[in-house]
Formats: C-alpha cells, sequence, structure tokens
C-alpha cells in the first residue's frame, strides 16, 4: 500500500510541475515582444551574447590555465631536477623564471601576454603573498628551537660569522654599486644595509631537505649546519625587520617608533600568546584528527600575526615566521599542522610566487659585458662571504678541514628564502630591476652549486 502510494505521488508530482512551467513559458513567451529599449533602460538587463574569446578572456579562465600551466611546469622542473641530483624546489624556482620574461616572454611575447596579462599580474602577486604567508608559518614551526642547545656554542658561533663576513662584504659592494644602479631617492644606508643582509641569508628550508636527502640529518656535520642555519635565520629576519622599519620611517630615530612597537609585539607573541596555545594543544592533545575549531584559531593567530606586523611597519612575513616558532612542542601537532599546510602551501600557492618573481627578473636587463663582470662579483662575493667565513669558523672551533668545508658548503645554500628577501627589497624599491636580476642569479647560482660542491669535498676527503 505504501509503495502504490508513493508511485502515485511521485506521479502526480511531476505532472504538477509540467503544467505549471507550461504555464510559466506561455506567460514568458509574452516578454519576448518587448521592445529592445526597455531592455538597455538603466533598470534592464542588456541582452549580450558572449563569443568563445571572450570565454577564453575571462579573468577566471585565465586564471585557472595560469595555475595549470604553472604547477605542471613546476612538477616538471622539480622531477627534472631531482634526476640532476638538485633540491626539487630548485627546480620549481627555475620553472618561475622560464615563464617570465627572461625565456618564455623573450621567445613567445604573445603567449606569454596572452598567460600572464598584465591585468592579473595583481591577483598572482596577492596569492603569492598568502602562500609566502603560510610558507614562513611552516619555516617558523620546522625551526626547533631546542636543537640550538645540543651544539649551540659551536653552532653560534658558526652563524655569527656566517652573517658578519657576507654582510660586510655585502656593504662593500654596495659602496661601489649605489652610485650607477641603485634606484633613486633611496639613501645610501639603506641601499648598503639591505644589501648586506641579502648576502647573509641561509635557505633553511632547502638546507633542510638537502641534509635530510644526503642522509645527514643525524650527523654532526648536520646538526651543526642545521643549527648554525636556524639561529642565522632568526638573526637574520630581525636585522631585516629593523631595516625594513627604518626604511619606511625614513631615519634610524623615526624607525624607533617602529621598533618599540615590534619589541612589544614579540614580548606579547612569547609571554601570551604562546602559553595560550600551548594550553590549546594539551587540551586537544588526545584527538588523533585536529578539530577545524583549533585549525580555526591557528589560522586567525597566524593572520593576526601578519596583520600587526604589516600594520606596525616591519613586514607580514616577519609575523607568520614569528607565529609558526610559538607554536606548542606537543606530540603531534606541529606535525599535524605542517602536514595540513604545506601541500597547499607549496603545490599550490608558492609556485606563484616564484612566477611573480620571475616576471621581475629580466636576464636581458643584463646586456653588457660589464654588468654581468658586476654580477659575477656579486655571485664571487657571496661565495666567499658564506662560504669562506662559515668554513674558517668551523675549521676554528675544532671541525675538521672536510666538516668544515662541507658545513660552508650546506651554509652557502641560500634558495627560496633568499628570493623571498629580494623580493622585499624590490617592493620596497630598495633594489633595481638590474640589481634584483644580479642578486636573483646569484640566489640560484649558490643554491645550485651545493650538491656538486659536496660531493667534490667528499672525493677529495675521503674517510
Amino acid at each position: 500500500m505504501k509503495r502504490r502510494t508513493g508511485v502515485l505521488l511521485y506521479c502526480f508530482s511531476f505532472i504538477g510541475v509540467m503544467i505549471l512551467a507550461w504555464f510559466v513559458f506561455s506567460a514568458g513567451k509574452l516578454l519576448e515582444h518587448i521592445p529592445a529599449s526597455a531592455l538597455h533602460s538603466p533598470g534592464g538587463r542588456t541582452n549580450s551574447t558572449n563569443t568563445v574569446t571572450d570565454a577564453l578572456l575571462h579573468p577566471v579562465a585565465i586564471f585557472i590555465l595560469q595555475l595549470i600551466l604553472i604547477i605542471a611546469a613546476s612538477q616538471a622542473c622539480a622531477w627534472l631536477f631531482k634526476k640532476i641530483g638538485q633540491p626539487a624546489v630548485m627546480g620549481e624556482i627555475m620553472a618561475g623564471i622560464l615563464l617570465g620574461r627572461s625565456l618564455m616572454g623573450s621567445l613567445l611575447p604573445s603567449f606569454s601576454a596572452f598567460v600572464f596579462p598584465v591585468a592579473s599580474l595583481g591577483n598572482i602577486q596577492m596569492l603569492s603573498q598568502v602562500g609566502l604567508i603560510l610558507f614562513m608559518f611552516v619555516i617558523g614551526m620546522e625551526l626547533d628551537m631546542d636543537v640550538l642547545k645540543k651544539r649551540a656554542g659551536t653552532a653560534l658561533f658558526i652563524s655569527y660569522f656566517s652573517i658578519i663576513v657576507p654582510f660586510g662584504l655585502g656593504i662593500v659592494l654596495s659602496y661601489f654599486l649605489y652610485p650607477m644602479y641603485a634606484p633613486a631617492n633611496i639613501p645610501f644606508y639603506a641601499f648598503a644595509l639591505f644589501m648586506g643582509i641579502a648576502m647573509s641569508i641561509t635557505a633553511f628550508p632547502v638546507l633542510a631537505r638537502i641534509i635530510r636527502e644526503r642522509g645527514l640529518t643525524g650527523t654532526k656535520v648536520g646538526v651543526t649546519a642545521i643549527t648554525a642555519a636556524a639561529a642565522g635565520d632568526v638573526a637574520a629576519w630581525c636585522m631585516l625587520a629593523a631595516i625594513i622599519a627604518m626604511v619606511k620611517a625614513g631615519s634610524f630615530s623615526s624607525s624607533l617608533y617602529t621598533l618599540i612597537p615590534a619589541v612589544i609585539y614579540i614580548l606579547v607573541m612569547l609571554f601570551v600568546v604562546r602559553p595560550l596555545l600551548t594550553k590549546l594543544a594539551m587540551k586537544n592533545s588526545n584527538n588523533p584528527v585536529m578539530k577545524r575549531s583549533v585549525m580555526a584559531v591557528i589560522f586567525v593567530t597566524l593572520l593576526l600575526s601578519a596583520y600587526c606586523c604589516e600594520v606596525i611597519g616591519i613586514h607580514a612575513l616577519f609575523g607568520a615566521f614569528l607565529a609558526g616558532i610559538i607554536m606548542p612542542r606537543e606530540p603531534g601537532f606541529r606535525t599535524a599542522l605542517i602536514d595540513k599546510i604545506e601541500d597547499v602551501a607549496l603545490v599550490l600557492l608558492l609556485p606563484l610566487f616564484f612566477v611573480a618573481t620571475g616576471l621581475r627578473t629580466e636576464i636581458g636587463l643584463l646586456n653588457t659585458s660589464s654588468l654581468w663582470m658586476i654580477c659575477g662579483w656579486i655571485t664571487l662575493a657571496a661565495i666567499a662571504g658564506k662560504f669562506g667565513g662559515s668554513a674558517i669558523a668551523a675549521r676554528i672551533t675544532g671541525e675538521t678541514i672536510k666538516d668544515s668545508l662541507t658545513i660552508g658548503a650546506l651554509m652557502n645554500t641560500r634558495g627560496l628564502v633568499e628570493l623571498v628577501v629580494l623580493n622585499i627589497g624590490y617592493d620596497l624599491h630598495i633594489l633595481s630591476p638590474q640589481v634584483f636580476t644580479m642578486m636573483v642569479f646569484m640566489a640560484l647560482a649558490t643554491t645550485f652549486m651545493t650538491n656538486p660542491m659536496i660531493n667534490l669535498i667528499n672525493r677529495t676527503y675521503k674517510e
């Protein structure tokens, strides 16, 4: 009986809807005789027909095509670079350069203009900043501050010299570069300090992956290098925050109005926000899957930290970095967070940053032998400062020649973090397009040479 009733309900409802539709279609047919002027009145709607060209040029279609091309190129180059013994991130960086003006923009200008129209670059830049915020958050979480205690003396000594030597060389270089290649209206101290910091950066995430891939994670060399890089990254980002404050304020005395709130912000994050997050992590430590409400709190903390730093006058990325550092160290908590964030940040959003960097990098700007000579001097100074300073400091602390050179080669890795710093300098108009391109070349060269240099050291100094 119930089955018959159900069948009847289906039939009657279907017939009812069909009758209703017939009446509505009949009434709607009368609308076709309304004059076209009424449809184009201020309150009416235009009757436009989309062509295939309009559909192809729609911003959403362009953006989806950009994502497809960027992700495919990034993964292909990452696979290729892993095959030749380079970290995958180097391939992703190179994909961004190849999709930019240096290759695709020169060889296929019409296609490049179609895929990356000027109107869409703002979207790429904005989403790449979101990717960078997530990436710096992950870097902060990957920094294990407890590791600093294991080889604190040796690592901090190496870290100090790995910063101070290239920093000094960068300032010396800036003296010769400033008259010809610094942007207008940028004071010398801002240009010099930024060049010093840019020379001093070690790419902690790339370094960590190289150490993991080479099986050096638990070795004395690996622990020393990763600890020195961690300490150096914290120091370098704090110095960079101070330099950004000075550049935005216009002078050192004016920058105190930025630096004092920044110090207060750091203290609040360490001694107020961190204990609260630790309590939250302990309360949810028994849950195998992280709740959405906990993830919401984490993301709000991250975004508020980035927002506060941007408003204070340093940089949103420093806020994301510090938010990662203060995350609770409960077992599995950081691992679960990194697993949730890393795929979206590294696979989807971060390649947008590489392309944004590639669109700014024009190898064609280095169109004279003198410019390439300057680029070579910058690269040599970067290698001498970072590799030489780290290796000599490691040797002074009692490391063997082989281990000292290996530490120097590892610390010379710059990669992605260097590109982040260079883009900050470009956005603040501290670096001109030519100097930006030279520094990008230096970052790629010093990172690319890490694995071959370690292989050469291992062959030269066999156990």
